[in-house]
């Protein structure tokens, strides 16, 4: 995501480039929300990476931010993706603002921002970054190029790469223990769903069974393979070896009864 950069932007405002690195660091850990509504139920996001990238001849500071899935959120996730939430912009606060004509810090000149002088548009720039609030999904930002850059998760830091940055390898080691766990697991069910398939004669052919379990949520297969093996105890029930036996009186020397 392309926070803000080194253009000038709408407002006929700009972030000096020695600013931007301080900037970014400050917006780690910051909310992402919607319309600037600063409300804890507007909360969408949050931004866990920040970094300052030049690429065809700007600086701009480039974030990486989480958004939980489930809820109202997945709507919001459909539309990132989808690209029709793209735009974002920044709530910060900075120190100082000088004049792009003069140096001098604007306000105390007579340069207005947006007006020519000799050919030059004036532009306020922003320096001594204070503190960086939170960005936002908007319609219109007042940075053009600021926004999502790529789908959801895509061009974000691999998770044992982030492990590795925190020294979080021994978490790591045990999530992907837990994960291979939960793969095995997962395949044992899917067997079983197919071996069942075919005990009952459904009709559906090895492939297709396991094609169905495939798609379907752990807990669905367990479900699954519940109701499979039901219907398999009732269509096939137990049977003693045994039972000849009933009935008959057995013939006993009586030396031997007590």
């Amino acid at each position: 995501m392309r926070l803000c950069d080194d253009q000038v932007d709408r407002d006929f405002e700009r972030f000096d480039n020695a600013a931007l690195p301080g900037l970014a660091k400050l917006f780690i850990g910051k909310t992402g929300i919607v319309d600037h509504k600063w409300s804890s139920d507007k909360q969408v996001a949050r931004i866990f990476q920040t970094e300052v990238v030049r690429e065809d001849g700007a600086e701009f500071i480039k974030a990486w931010a989480y958004i939980r899935r489930g809820e109202a959120n997945d709507e919001i996730i459909a539309d990132i993706e989808a690209g029709i939430k793209k735009e974002v912009s920044v709530g910060c606060a900075m120190g100082r603002s000088v004049c792009s004509i003069c140096g001098s810090d604007y306000g105390s000149c007579g340069h207005r921002k947006g007006e020519s002088y000799d050919g030059q548009v004036c532009c306020a720039i922003l320096q001594e970054p204070m503190d960086a609030y939170e960005f936002s999904f908007v319609a219109v930002p007042a940075q053009r190029e600021a926004g999502v850059l790529k789908g959801l998760g895509c061009g974000k830091p691999k998770l044992k790469a982030l492990a590795d940055e925190f020294g979080a390898q021994a978490e790591y080691r045990a999530l992907y223990q837990q994960a291979e766990l939960g793969k095995r697991y997962q395949k044992e069910l899917e067997d079983s769903i197919v071996r069942l398939g075919l005990s009952l004669e459904l009709g559906v052919e090895a492939p297709v069974l396991r094609s169905i379990a495939k798609t379907a949520a752990a807990e669905d297969l367990i479900k699954l393979k519940s109701a499979l093996e039901e219907r398999l105890a009732e269509s096939m029930p137990l049977t003693t070896q045994l039972g000849g036996c009933r009935g008959k009186e057995e013939k006993v020397e009586s030396g031997f009864l007590i």
